[in-house]
C-alpha cells in the first residue's frame, strides 16, 4: 500500500494564493506597499550585530539544551520585564525560530492520532499545520465550553494574537491555565508579541503568578526575539516553562540535531539585554501603527477591531475580504485577507484583512498617501 504524503494532510501555504493581488500591486507606479507580512525591515540594533562578529569563531557543535549564558539571559528577562518568577535553567530551552517549535511542538511530545489540538478560532496556520504533522485532530474555537466534555490533549493560547491584535486579559488566562489543569491538557502560550502593545492594559505572560499561581506545571510560553529586536534573520527564539516538558523537548531535539548555532545564542543574550534598543524599535512601530491606523479609518473607510497588540491592524470596511484586498491591491497596497486565519469553510475572518505596520516610514507614508488619492 502506497501511504499519501505528508504534503498532502497539510493545508494550503496561505500566501501561495495571495500571488495575483500582488501582481496588481506590484503595477502601481510607484511600486508596492507589502504590508501581507510582518517582517522587520529596521537595522538589527549594533549590539546584537557585534555580538554575533565576536561569537563568529564556533568550529564545535553547540549542545542542544543552549548555553547557560543564554538560558540564564530569558530568565532575566522574563523576570525583568514581565514578572515571571521562579524559573530555573532547566525550564528555558532556546530553539531555532518559534514557527520550527510551534510546528514540531504537538508531535515531539507524544500527541498523535486521536488526540485533539485545540488553538483560537483565528490563529496563526501554522498551529494547524503542527497537528496535521503528527496525526492529530484540530479545532478552532475561543469557547472552551464548546468543547463539551471533550478533554484537548493541547490548547494554544496567543496574546497579543495573530492576525487580530486582541490582548487577553490576566482574568481570562487564568481561567484558561484552571480549565486546562483540571483536565490534565497542556496548555502552551505564544507570546511572540507580548512586548508589542499599544492601547490598554500590557499584555501579561501565561508564567506569571498572578495567570499559573506560581506553579509552572503543564504549561509553557514560547517567545521570540524576530519582533522585538529585528532579528527575524537570526532565528532566535525560546520555550520555557514546566521543566518536565521542557526536559521531553530537549530529549527529542537532541536526537534530532536541533541546535541553535552557537553565535546566534551569543546574539540572543545580547539582544534580551537590550531594553533600550527594544523600546526605541516599539516607539517607531507606536508611530507607524498610528499614521496608518489614522488614515485607514478617516479616509479609507475601515473599521479597526481589536489590534491592542502584536505588529497588524485587523481592519474591515465590512465586504468580503478578498473585495478588500483587491480595493488596496488596485492602490498598490498588499495586505491579507481573514481566512488566511480561519479553517476552511469558517466565517470567521471572512470581512476582515491583516494589514502589518512593519513597513518603512516612507512605505507607510506611501500607502497613507495612496488612500487619500
Amino acid at each position: 500500500m502506497i501511504r499519501p504524503r505528508v504534503s498532502q494532510r497539510l493545508p494550503d501555504f496561505p500566501w501561495d494564493h495571495l500571488a495575483e493581488a500582488a501582481e496588481r500591486a506590484r503595477a502601481h507606479p510607484d511600486g508596492i506597499v507589502d504590508l501581507s507580512v510582518g517582517t522587520p525591515v529596521d537595522p538589527t540594533p549594533a549590539v546584537i550585530q557585534e555580538a554575533l562578529q565576536a561569537a563568529a569563531d564556533a568550529p564545535g557543535y553547540p549542545l542542544t539544551i543552549g548555553r547557560v549564558e543564554t538560558r540564564q539571559a530569558a530568565i532575566d528577562w522574563l523576570e525583568r520585564r514581565h514578572g515571571v518568577r521562579g524559573l530555573g535553567l532547566d525550564a528555558v530551552l532556546p530553539v531555532i525560530g518559534s514557527k520550527e517549535l510551534i510546528a514540531s511542538l504537538p508531535g515531539h511530545l507524544g500527541i498523535g492520532p486521536g488526540d485533539l489540538v485545540v488553538h483560537p478560532a483565528l490563529a496563526y496556520p501554522t498551529y494547524e499545520v503542527g497537528t496535521a504533522l503528527c496525526g492529530a485532530r484540530s479545532v478552532a474555537t475561543d469557547s472552551l465550553t464548546s468543547l463539551g466534555p471533550e478533554v484537548p490533549a493541547l490548547l494554544w493560547l496567543n496574546s497579543p494574537s495573530n492576525p487580530t491584535g486582541r490582548v487577553l486579559p490576566v482574568s481570562h488566562l487564568r481561567k484558561v491555565v484552571d480549565w486546562c489543569r483540571e483536565r490534565g491538557t497542556l496548555l502552551v502560550s505564544d507570546e511572540c508579541y507580548l512586548e508589542l502593545t499599544w492601547e490598554g492594559e500590557p499584555a501579561v505572560s501565561v508564567l506569571h503568578p498572578d495567570v499559573c499561581g506560581g506553579f509552572l506545571d503543564g504549561i509553557l510560553a514560547v517567545h521570540s526575539l524576530s519582533k522585538r529586536s529585528n532579528l527575524a534573520g537570526y532565528r532566535c527564539a525560546f520555550v520555557a516553562g514546566d521543566p518536565a516538558l521542557v526536559g521531553e523537548l530537549l530529549a527529542v531535539r537532541k536526537n534530532l540535531g536541533l541546535q541553535m548555532p552557537a553565535p546566534q545564542q551569543a546574539a540572543m543574550v545580547a539582544a534580551l539585554g537590550a531594553d533600550q534598543d527594544a523600546a526605541e524599535q516599539h516607539a517607531r512601530y507606536e508611530s507607524r501603527r498610528a499614521t496608518l491606523r489614522n488614515a485607514l479609518v478617516e479616509v479609507g473607510g475601515f473599521r479597526i477591531d481589536y489590534s491592542e497588540g502584536s505588529l497588524y491592524l485587523w481592519a474591515t470596511k465590512d465586504d468580503d475580504c478578498w473585495e478588500t484586498v483587491a480595493w488596496l491591491a488596485d492602490r498598490g497596497i498588499l495586505v491579507a485577507p481573514g481566512t488566511f486565519y480561519a479553517p476552511v469553510g469558517s466565517a470567521a475572518g471572512t470581512r476582515h484583512v491583516r494589514i502589518a505596520f512593519t513597513a518603512s516610514d516612507d512605505r507607510i507614508d506611501a500607502a497613507v498617501a495612496r488612500l487619500s488619492g
